[in-house]
């Protein structure tokens, strides 16, 4: 096996922006720990187990593991209300879309917004007779719903995004924007597929958007999500110190808890698979920052000068669903 040279973190995530992105970061969370008497105490979000145990505590918010499933999640968290008022007024989110979105969208869209409408258009000729109408959930920037326009395999693309500053780019980009929660939506078997990427880790409720979803997919339509896997190898790598634990991710999922939660909710899953390019990368990044590991062994994996080495192990990370970047495919039965 001789692998490519992966992308990298620089490409989508520009150091120079880190100072700016930690400070927007840390307004945020003075924000929401000022509202900690709005925190709810919640259950395991994939398989409603109440049995869990402390795994880690990180800007004084608190990770339960489930028992039953593994899943981590925040407990106490965000109320729903809170969180949707957070995410409008998100200084972070404001800070990528005025700063980093912009210096990197290029990058963005070669390294991962068109590798990723292939695999969407790929996955969506392989199960759908019909290409009708398109959702995406938590549009962002608008590189996706832009780059899948483009390949004019849906008549309709919708771009729900609740971010007012990102809800206003898409729609500078010429997408139809729809800023409702999709929870607050009253249409029903209208959308033959929809996609969410990275976006069930931020949900105060993951099993009521995958109601709605069910509900608003039309019958055999198909649900694209991207999201961490916790079991994934630079969150197990970093534990604490991975930028996948903060005060946004309050779902961390695996691939038997997530397929557990949809096939609970009336979803056929047809793919799951972690097609990640920057495990390595981040955790090399942390190192040279000064992080050590306990296991010598791959910390001389991940800081070798041999290259195709490190992409070799990547690509074993991802053939082996080991990458902490996973999708899962379900289908409305």
């Amino acid at each position: 096996m001789n692998a490519k040279p992966n992308f990298t973190e620089e490409n989508i995530r520009p150091q120079r922006f880190n100072e700016g992105k930690a400070e927007a970061a840390a307004e945020d969370i003075r924000y929401l720990l000022s509202r900690a008497h709005d925190f709810v105490e919640v259950s395991c979000p994939a398989c409603d187990s109440a049995a869990c145990h402390l795994e880690l505590v990180k800007e004084e918010f608190s990770y339960m593991k489930c028992v039953e499933c593994s899943t981590v999640y925040m407990s106490p968290r965000p109320s729903c209300n809170l969180l949707a008022d957070f995410y409008r007024r998100s200084k972070l989110y404001e800070y990528w879309n005025s700063h980093i979105f912009p210096s990197s969208e290029l990058s963005r869209k070669e390294k991962i917004f068109i590798p990723r409408v292939d695999r969407t258009v790929e996955i969506s000729k392989k199960y759908l007779s019909k290409f009708e109408s398109f959702l995406e959930v938590g549009a962002g920037y608008g590189t996706f719903s832009e780059e899948l326009k483009s390949r004019g395999l849906f008549d309709n693309i919708h771009s729900l995004e609740l971010t007012p500053a990102l809800a206003k780019t898409c729609r500078k980009k010429g997408l139809n924007v729809i800023e409702l929660a999709i929870e607050e939506m009253s249409s029903c078997d209208c959308y033959d597929a929809i996609a969410a990427f990275e976006t069930l880790e931020h949900l105060f409720s993951p099993r009521n958007f995958l109601k709605s979803c069910l509900k608003m997919l039309k019958l055999g339509g198909i649900l694209f999500m991207s999201m961490p896997s916790y079991s994934g190898f630079d969150i197990r790598v970093l534990g604490i110190d991975s930028s996948s634990i903060d005060h946004e991710h309050i779902n961390l999922f695996n691939p038997k808890s997530i397929s557990r939660l949809l096939e609970d909710e009336g979803f056929q899953i047809l793919e799951l698979f972690t097609p990640g390019e920057l495990d390595v990368d981040i955790v090399r990044n942390k190192l040279e920052g000064g992080l050590k590991l306990d296991n010598s062994f791959l910390q001389t994996i991940v800081m070798s000068d041999d290259e195709d080495l490190r992409n070799n192990f990547q690509c074993f990370l991802k053939d082996n669903s080991l990458s902490s970047h996973m999708w899962v495919v379900g289908r409305k039965t």
